[in-house]
């Protein structure tokens, strides 16, 4: 286990639900909180009393202002602006977008399983990722993006696996490349549908301005990073726990080889009791792409037995609390079945929270949910996953929770 993750579950077997640990760095007092009651209250109703916390100065240098970092009334602005993107209708064309994708991913497994060689199942579902996100972003400009850049610039996000500083100043060499997108759109006036053209288009409710170009820009690299890096982390755990349970996995083949892969699948389609679903939610409880989130008290609070001054550092861990024994029997073990709509509308709202709760809930829960299911059902029609040789998996504990090698596996044709 991540070093990190092992002093968090270290601390919460010896003190509980709540604890308090001192900073020696800061002289200031950090509360790493596990009870549901909590979590509630520091994310929805009392959500007014915190910003986002420690770490959040590395994550600006990476995406600016953009709606992942930025707070108060700019944060309310943009995020009512950019809401509309992730409406039903808008998430339900680009489900086509997200078939076509999956099936060119199957077809070149294909070719790959007839060779009998091991996909490295990591790299495969960043790339698919990432290229389902920038389609999403920019359509069809990313290829006349390619051409004019000799490459699409954007494989940084892929060919570069660290996020330091190093990596923040290559992305963010970015920026002018999206600025001469949006001043080309401009320019020629054409009509696009992809999140680019939405975010231009978007106007403040109350002002009716629209974002000025900087904003615009850190919204649109949010997006992508957004919308790639914890889906890609996702993915890579849904393949690993499928291959390590058989009959998981056997049951979801039973069920996607029963139902219908249409061309242009439908929200209702894809959600209605589906065990792939289950699946995609209990892959993410026990590994959480966003594994840890901060908050920071602007005024006092207090949480359980604890008074909380103002700026106080709080700690939220989705992997402790996907974990925790008084509300996950037998909480390590792949059980799909925990998230049967009855199981799952019976069990408490604040232990499980892979896209974080309240106001700051991710914007694109139902885009990432899509995709992921997309490519599980038209993926598992065709193959079994199975690891390669033998593979030690680690956790690596970074911005998201991923394994610190890379999966090696076997492609099986059904």
């Amino acid at each position: 286990m991540d070093d990190k993750l092992e002093y968090l579950w270290t601390f919460f077997r010896r003190y509980g639900d709540i604890y308090r640990v001192r900073m020696p760095s800061s002289e200031t007092d950090t509360y790493v909180i596990n009870d549901p009651a909590a979590v509630k209250q520091v994310l929805v109703s009392n959500h007014r009393n915190y910003t986002k916390g420690i770490g959040i100065d590395r994550v600006k240098i990476l995406l600016g202002n953009g709606i992942m970092v930025s707070e108060g009334e700019l944060w309310k602005r943009q995020r009512r602006m950019i809401q509309p993107c992730f409406q039903r209708a808008v998430i339900e064309r680009f489900c086509s977008q997200f078939h076509n994708r999956s099936l060119e991913l199957v077809g070149q497994w294909s070719r790959l399983a007839a060779c009998g060689e091991p996909v490295n199942i990591t790299a495969e579902m960043s790339r698919f990722t990432l290229q389902i996100i920038l389609d999403a972003v920019f359509s069809t400009d990313l290829e006349r993006l390619s051409q004019d850049t000799v490459g699409n610039p954007f494989h940084i996000i892929t060919s570069e696996s660290g996020r330091d500083l190093r990596f923040a100043v290559k992305f963010r060499a970015l920026v002018p490349v999206v600025a001469g997108l949006i001043e080309q759109r401009r320019r020629e006036g054409s009509e696009y549908f992809d999140f680019l053209s939405m975010l231009m288009a978007a106007r403040d409710r109350d002002t009716g301005a629209p974002m000025d170009e900087r904003q615009l820009i850190d919204e649109v690299l949010t997006l992508v990073v957004a919308g790639h890096e914890t889906t890609a982390s996702a993915l890579n755990w849904v393949w690993y726990l499928l291959s390590m349970h058989p009959d998981a996995e056997e049951r979801l083949h039973q069920e996607v080889d029963s139902r219908e892969c249409p061309e242009k699948p439908l929200l209702d389609d894809l959600f209605t009791s589906s065990y792939a679903e289950q699946v995609i939610r209990e892959a993410l409880r026990l590994y959480p792409p966003g594994w840890l989130f901060t908050r920071r008290a602007i005024a006092h609070d207090r949480l359980g037995d604890y008074e909380v001054p103002p700026g106080t550092d709080i700690f939220i861990s989705p992997y402790l609390l996907h974990r925790h024994p008084a509300h996950w029997p037998d909480a390590d073990a792949f059980r799909p079945e925990r998230f049967e709509p009855e199981v799952a509308r019976s069990r408490e709202r604040y232990v499980y929270i892979p896209f974080v709760a309240g106001p700051r809930h991710c914007v694109g829960e139902s885009f990432a949910m899509a995709e992921m299911l997309i490519l599980l059902r038209v993926a598992a029609r065709r193959f079994r996953l199975r690891m390669a040789g033998s593979q030690t998996v680690e956790l690596d504990a970074g911005v998201n929770l991923r394994t610190r090698h890379p999966l090696f596996m076997q492609l099986q044709p059904r």
